[in-house]
């Protein structure tokens, strides 16, 4: 049987891995609805699917103290830190963003350090930083193309958004461990929901709900549904693992989505791709061997239990 950490791994890789497919099915779709409606409709349909299965697994009532909290968690994970990475895109390339962004892991451990939820470890450190190498190389060819006018407001903005992603990993522990993942889920998103949609008519035009007849619904409809089994995935590796372990997963995202877009659109992958999976994978291998009581889950992910 599959222990509770070692599919929290497992649940963590493979959102890692969903968030870079979901980023190459929205460029399919964010030149006709706009970021901010695909970003409303992504998790509203996410929202749609896993609200029935969480009532169906139970009440989907929760103390009234903590339901404030998830609602900011929910609106701060989907609504302010797409808007900021939203926001960053007018001033970088998609590459350069994507590398900014893969900071998170380091934030979420500087942050979780100064409040006493995680220590610093040196080893992880050094894992992170060779996975964030994993990630440039990864991207090299985006990196090396010009960006807007105004390149720091970029790095800024992306530099918030994974600050608030970093908060938000953090401060989930204590609600999915009360309550259900699918819960959690369920909730946040549909708070994120309402938020978005407030925002939406701020999309330039042409985008907007307007352009909804012409958008790529196929696309739509993916990104929606694997964004709410990824977030379940997400919250449940938060429940069992520190949030470092979690996030630093994320860096799959970026070199996900130019793999894709090599095997689907047939655009050449650059010479860095092959290099960056390679650190990107000895990155996560020597930041998650870093933590002694992980090490026989992460050692039983990457090698098979001997038998006993």
């Amino acid at each position: 049987m599959i222990s509770p950490k070692r599919l929290a791994l497992i649940s963590a890789m493979a959102t890692g891995v969903q968030v870079g497919a979901a980023i190459f099915a929205s460029r399919l779709a964010v030149a006709d609805l706009g970021p901010t409606a695909l970003a409303m409709l992504r998790y509203g349909i996410g929202a749609m699917i896993l609200l029935p299965i969480a009532a169906v697994m139970g009440t989907l009532r929760v103390r009234r103290h903590d339901l404030l909290p998830i609602a900011f968690l929910g609106i701060g994970q989907f609504g302010i830190l797409i808007a900021l990475l939203n926001f960053a895109l007018l001033h970088l390339s998609a590459a350069r963003v994507a590398l900014v962004f893969a900071t998170l892991p380091i934030l979420t451990m500087l942050v979780a350090a100064s409040l006493g939820r995680e220590t610093l470890s040196l080893r992880k450190t050094l894992g992170i930083l060779v996975t964030l190498v994993g990630v440039a190389a990864a991207l090299w060819d985006g990196l090396v193309e010009g960006g807007g006018a105004m390149p720091w407001l970029g790095v800024g903005a992306t530099l918030a958004s994974a600050l608030v992603g970093a908060v938000c990993s953090i401060f989930y522990g204590p609600y999915v461990r009360r309550y259900s993942p699918v819960k959690i889920s369920a909730l946040a998103m549909t708070f994120s929901v309402v938020f978005l949609l407030c925002l939406t008519p701020l999309d330039p035009p042409p985008g907007g709900l307007s352009g909804a007849a012409g958008a790529p619904w196929g696309a739509v409809l993916f990104v929606g549904a694997s964004s709410g089994l990824g977030y379940v995935m997400w919250t449940f590796a938060l429940k069992e693992l520190p949030a470092t372990d979690v996030t630093i997963f994320m860096c799959l995202s970026p070199v996900t989505a130019t793999a894709l877009d090599a095997l689907i659109l047939g655009r050449p992958p650059g010479p860095g791709l092959l290099v960056g999976l390679v650190a990107v994978a000895s990155g996560l291998y020597l930041a998650l061997r870093s933590t002694d009581p992980l090490a026989p889950a992460v050692g039983s992910v990457l090698t098979p239990p001997k038998d006993r």
